[in-house]
């Protein structure tokens, strides 16, 4: 098939580039994260501070049996952290990038 608009050379380039198809799964399963309405109220709460699964269920009037399991979603990719303070678990954002990310999203918008 003959290309249109760019040169063998600058097709060799952006083949080189993309990324493998595990990169683009993983970077998939990520932005599959910001997809979710319960996901982004959660994502959103703890930019602002960190709260424990009780705090975030009344704040979002989520039930607690489905914020843990949208928790341990975002926690297998590593978008939020936790730490136990004596028989409460505090949950946090990783990084303030996600944050930026969803702020730039919203001005864009």
């Amino acid at each position: 098939m003959k290309l249109l608009k760019i040169s063998e050379r600058n097709k060799f380039e952006v083949t080189s580039l993309l990324p493998d198809d595990s990169a683009a799964n993983k970077l998939a399963l990520y932005f599959q994260n910001f997809a979710d309405q319960t996901r982004i109220k959660i994502l959103s709460a703890l930019s602002i501070c960190s709260l424990c699964v009780n705090d975030l269920s009344k704040i979002l009037d989520i039930n607690q049996t489905t914020l843990s399991h949208q928790l341990k979603l975002l926690k297998d990719q590593n978008l939020v952290g936790f730490k136990r303070e004596g028989k409460i678990v505090v949950y946090f954002l990783t990084s303030s990038t996600i944050n930026e990310m969803m702020q730039y999203a919203v001005s864009v918008l």
